[in-house]
């Protein structure tokens, strides 16, 4: 049998020349977003005032299994793609398991993570049609400095709203993003009257991704040759993130290896669905069967206690409405260091294969994501961001799980991103100071409790 080297690397000529769309392999289809004002499916020209053109032929797009990537951006994609699947023998031999661990890592470019992916692609339409610039939120940083590096590159104009707990517990993600020209807001902030409106209901409030979404979309409706970009939630991210699972599925069919388990950490659904796509496809069309996990906060629990059905986007309730699993578009997360995992809902297609059992999800707190994060640092040498350490969490679990029962499972998980300027998390979890927080029931309530009563 051939030894599988400990990095799996594509030759750029192996590269994907298409993104995949698993929704055209979904027999129960995600329900359409919804216009807001009319609660019908929204059209191409009600979308036009918010996103790029090309753009929201994506996201509207189900029945299309393949979009050639153009050209512009897979040269782009060559300064930091193919990523390496690794082989986590040190963590396998730490664990004492027989089960077999290999990560996707997607931390080998300048924003740390895998949000460049889309990033490059939402940046690039907006340049194609002659846009002067774009507005977006992030959390943990991660979607902004990605973005920033995006415009930068094909000198376009960037505004980004930070949430607010985010901007002050990571000074130097902010930096880098106003490093590479970005305008960068805390959130929610004075400058937009959806902020203002939001300060005035919750006071203090450390802000949340809807809060910064409502911003960014008001931001570019407001300005003359502007476009709103978003780095999770939409389908059409989820289709440039595609590239994350077919380089998997490449690397993994030249070693003959075939996945038991795959693992995803779990915030709006970029990575998660990027990663997963190509092989929910393959199981959606009877070819292959794997066992799908989404890893949530605790914190944060939207599969996992929330409820699936229609409910708006971002806090302002500016946005349109999707069919997802949410706490309610006013829920208010409490601050967590996984940033980027602090959203309200979830991608309705990533929703729909939970609905439809298709998908499983676990909800694990923070100070147990933590200490997998120190665990796997220790011995394969990568300092993961919070985000990425949920995957890591669980994936420990079920090769421990092997362990107990001798099987030899084949567990492959994202490794998303680097924790290199979230040292003030790690200094919270070194020094014992770090906290778990769980909603409550009536928390939870209170939230789904404003969803609009739509079927």
């Amino acid at each position: 049998m051939t030894e599988i080297p400990y990095k799996i690397y594509l030759e750029e000529s192996e590269m994907p020349t298409q993104w995949y769309n698993v929704r055209a392999d979904m027999k129960n289809k995600p329900a359409p977003l919804l216009n807001p004002a009319t609660l019908k499916p929204i059209t191409f020209d009600e979308l036009r005032p918010v996103f790029c053109d090309e753009l929201i032929k994506q996201e509207l797009d189900d029945e299309t299994a393949y979009f050639d990537i153009p050209t512009e951006i897979r040269d782009f994609y060559k300064m930091y793609r193919p990523s390496p699947l690794v082989r986590a023998y040190c963590l396998e031999k730490k664990l004492g398991t027989p089960a077999k661990i290999y990560y996707k890592f997607e931390g080998s470019n300048t924003s740390g993570s895998h949000k460049l992916n889309s990033a490059i692609a939402q940046a690039y339409y907006a340049k194609n049609q002659g846009l002067k610039g774009v507005t977006t939120e992030t959390g943990a940083g991660q979607w902004g400095t990605a973005l920033s590096m995006a415009c930068s590159y094909l000198g376009l104009d960037c505004r980004v709203y930070m949430v607010k707990c985010s901007y002050e517990q990571k000074p130097f993600r902010r930096e880098v993003m106003r490093t590479y020209g970005a305008n960068v807001t805390p959130s929610p902030s004075e400058t937009t009257e959806v902020g203002r409106r939001i300060l005035a209901e919750f006071p203090g409030t450390s802000g949340s991704l809807g809060c910064a979404i409502s911003e960014a979309v008001e931001a570019a409706e407001s300005m003359e040759g502007y476009r709103y970009v978003l780095g999770s939630v939409l389908n059409q991210v989820l289709l440039h993130q595609s590239i994350i699972g077919l380089e998997t599925k490449i690397a993994l069919d030249k070693y003959d290896i075939k996945p038991d388990i795959i693992i995803g950490c779990a915030g709006g659904g970029s990575n998660l669905g990027g990663l997963i796509s190509p092989f929910v496809g393959e199981q959606l069309r009877g070819e292959a069967e794997y066992q799908f996990i989404a890893v949530e906060p605790a914190s944060c629990p939207s599969l996992t206690r929330g409820r699936f059905g229609y409910d708006y986007c971002d806090t302002g309730k500016v946005c349109p409405l999707a069919k997802m699993y949410t706490l309610g578009s006013g829920f208010i997360p409490s601050a967590s260091h996984a940033g980027g995992l602090r959203y309200h809902g979830m991608n309705s297609v990533l929703s729909q294969l939970h609905h439809d059992g298709i998908m499983e999800a676990r909800a694990v707190e923070q100070t147990s994501v933590f200490e997998a994060a120190v665990e796997f640092a220790r011995v394969e040498g990568i300092l993961p961001a919070p985000e990425s350490s949920h995957a890591i969490r669980v994936a420990i679990d079920e090769a421990m799980k092997c362990k107990e029962t001798g099987e030899e499972k084949t567990i492959v998980f994202g490794l998303t991103g680097t924790g290199y300027f979230d040292m003030y998390a790690y200094e919270k979890y070194n020094n014992g100071v770090m906290s778990d927080y769980i909603p409550t029931d009536e928390e939870i309530a209170r939230g789904v409790a404003g969803m609009p009563n739509v079927e």
